[in-house]
């Protein structure tokens, strides 16, 4: 019998071959820039239970208050918009944050891209879906677990930029290791801008790096351009519970005062960081989020900002995190409900796992979030592909195969088909009782577009799949990336925008000195 490695090699070479026969008939999936929304929202709870969480959150933020860390200027503005301040802890009246919010959030906004015909819509009946974040580690079934290189970074920004299932480039796809932390975020961000023309966002582990960012946009758009619309959008983890730390801050500030789109997004764990419970732990949520949403206006009013949430439980047997069980489903529905009562658009994950392989645990676990977040009304689908062990490492095969789902959620939200066509009334009179559909009219003129083809399963005979090298999802996921990679061709960009960015880049990094934090 063939050992793995040989059986995996033959087989790639068949499916390779196949491959590219079988490409050549496939149906070729359109790229759209973002998702619209055909379909209702679920409501997981009715009025009463929502008007409940609110008032709930509305005395957390009254009785318990938030603490703003290491940052004087915070609670100044905050004392001055009408809050109380006792130390780093501020107190809000209530509909103190809601009011402020309201008045001045947008309920929706676009964030242009490098191209054009690439720029997404947040908020609305729109879902923009986005690859995994903040990995250190990655894998795949050749090299197996490791550190993330720039390499590896710059890798999965090319696959995002050629999945038409994502919208959106990303941010810290994975961390490159290899790079002194001082000083990556000038090189993360520059591969966002030369290998992709979608959407991007932006560095947060420093009001620095957040301000060489905005910097390195301002060369590609325009300052005025800039000042005046979204061109990138960043993740502010609240460090829950109930608890805002100066970098977080010093990023959002230099977001907000810029016109640049924040996700402000609770990080819980359910459990851990959170009471055990669904409710109580969304009435957590909607408290942190208030608080910093609310913030990004008093810096500057009408800034976009996007409602977030990363809900997760630990297990009470070991504490470790768990995904794709009911309870985090409960949360993300709960809070889309909330997010939009309240008039902001809403983000959430994701394709989540735990699995530390792209196995069936983590195929079930992302599906399940994957399918809660799209039918609960999420519009910026952080962690869509890439994720696993938690977040802990960005995964190639499961970066592809998370692909092929967020592709099928296009399907899903766009609605039924009504028109005379769908309604194939044609095909039965002419079929009729007894016989089949596969050579009739309609079926000939609509085989090429029926149906989703997914891009990673076999649905072949057993024969068949024995023939082409008995591989499963993933080793056939492992065939495709590198396919991909292997076909890839750079979106244009302008030289001289091109030399600007790196002369940015060089001048910096020349002026501090590497740091290993």
């Amino acid at each position: 019998m063939e050992d793995l490695k040989t059986r995996r090699r033959s087989g790639r070479d068949r499916v390779g071959r196949d491959g590219r026969r079988a490409s050549r008939g496939a149906r070729v999936e359109k790229s759209f820039p973002f998702i619209e929304r055909k379909i209702p929202y679920f409501d997981y709870l009715n009025e009463s239970g929502l008007e409940l969480i609110e008032r709930n959150a509305d005395i957390l933020l009254e009785e318990v208050g938030i603490d703003f860390l290491d940052d004087p200027e915070a609670l100044k503005m905050w004392s001055e918009a009408g809050a109380e301040v006792r130390g780093s802890r501020v107190h809000f009246p209530k509909g103190l944050c809601r009011s402020l919010i309201q008045e001045n959030a947008p309920s929706e906004f676009i964030q242009y891209a490098r191209n054009s015909d690439r720029s997404v819509i947040i908020g609305g009946k729109r879902t923009v879906l986005v690859p995994a974040y903040g990995s250190p580690f990655v894998h795949d079934l050749d090299q197996g677990r490791r550190y993330a290189t720039i390499e590896d970074f710059k890798n999965f920004v090319k696959l995002a930029y050629m999945a038409p299932g994502l919208h959106h480039s990303g941010g810290t796809i994975c961390e490159p290791v290899d790079l002194p932390v001082n000083k990556r975020h000038f090189d993360m961000t520059y591969s966002h801008l030369k290998y992709s023309d979608k959407p991007l966002m932006g560095s947060v582990t420093s009001s620095e790096r957040a301000k060489d960012t905005v910097d390195m946009v301002k060369l590609v758009f325009g300052e005025k351009f800039v000042d005046q619309n979204c061109v990138l959008i960043s993740l502010i983890n609240v460090n829950s519970p109930m608890t805002y730390d100066a970098t977080m801050l010093g990023s959002l500030k230099v977001y907000a005062r810029n016109n640049q789109a924040t996700v402000v997004s609770p990080f819980i764990l359910a459990g851990a960081m959170s009471p055990v419970t669904a409710a109580g732990t969304v009435t957590q949520i909607l408290a942190e989020a208030l608080a910093g949403i609310a913030f990004t206006q008093l810096c500057r009013p009408g800034a976009p900002v996007v409602f977030g949430t990363f809900a997760a439980a630990v297990s009470m047997a070991s504490g470790a995190p768990t995904f794709g069980t009911p309870e985090p489903s409960q949360i993300v529905f709960v809070a889309a409900a909330l997010a939009r009562r309240l008039g902001v658009p809403f983000r959430s994950g994701g394709g989540l796992c735990g699995s530390k392989l792209p196995d069936a645990q983590a195929a079930y676990e992302a599906a399940n979030t994957l399918q809660t977040s799209a039918i609960a009304g999420v519009n910026f689908m952080l962690h869509t592909a890439g994720w696993l062990e938690g977040g802990l490492t960005m995964g190639y095969e499961k970066f592809v195969m998370d692909c092929d789902q967020a592709s099928m959620l296009s399907f899903l939200l766009g609605g039924m088909d009504m028109s005379e066509n769908a309604q194939a009334l044609d095909a039965v009179r002419e079929v009729g009782p007894g016989k089949h559909y596969l050579g009739c009219s309609h079926t000939l003129k609509n085989f090429e577009t029926a149906f989703y083809r997914s891009t990673v399963a076999d649905n072949n005979s057993f024969e068949q799949w024995q023939a082409d090298g008995g591989l499963d999802t993933a080793e056939r996921a492992n065939v495709l990336w590198k396919q991909l990679l292997h076909e890839y061709e750079p979106p244009k960009i302008d030289s001289s925008v091109d030399e600007s960015l790196l002369d940015f880049m060089a001048r910096r990094k020349s002026s501090f000195e590497d740091r290993d934090y």
